[in-house]
């Protein structure tokens, strides 16, 4: 599996049919199983600190402490919402498919990869024809990004020759 590595991080364009995909996903330190574990075990200290000043006499500190509860729920759901966001692209012939996953949504676009144009413009990479653009690459720090974008061009022009030696 051909790979592009930059500052130590790797991405592995699988290729397929003379095309090539690539998955690039948020560098996540937590799966949303292990981010519940985490919050049930703070909710539970939380919460067991506050029913112990409640019954010291110092009940005021008990809806405070499922106030935090809550905000804490609130941040950890947001954080997990987004930690699956991912893009796939692939090349497949005369296809360039993408498709962005963030939070519940997946929007799969397809372009022409003959007359896909990718854009470098103050660090973000796009993607578009003559109706539209995608940014890529967004999970990738701006060293990758950029490797990525060379690589990517690299390939389109690749896919661009191919079709017209057939």
């Amino acid at each position: 599996m051909p790979s592009l590595e930059v500052s130590g991080r790797e991405l592995a364009f699988r290729e397929e049919h003379g095309g090539f995909s690539l998955i690039l996903k948020r560098n996540c330190s937590i799966s949303p199983g292990g981010l519940a574990c985490v919050f049930g075990a703070l909710a539970v200290a939380v919460l067991a600190i506050g029913v112990g000043f409640a019954v010291a006499g110092a009940w005021l500190i008990l809806p405070f402490a499922g106030l935090e509860v809550l905000l804490l729920a609130g941040a950890f759901v947001l954080q997990a919402r987004h930690a699956t966001d991912y893009e796939r692209i692939e090349l497949a012939g005369a296809a360039l498919r993408v498709e962005v996953g963030e939070g519940p949504s997946v929007a799969r676009y397809e372009l022409d990869a003959r007359r896909a144009r990718l854009g470098v413009e103050q660090g973000r990479v796009t993607v578009g024809d003559d109706r539209r653009a995608l940014e890529v690459g967004r999970h990738l720090d701006a060293e990758t990004r950029a490797a990525f974008a060379a690589e990517l061009r690299r390939r389109l022009s690749l896919s661009d020759i191919g079709e017209r030696r057939t």
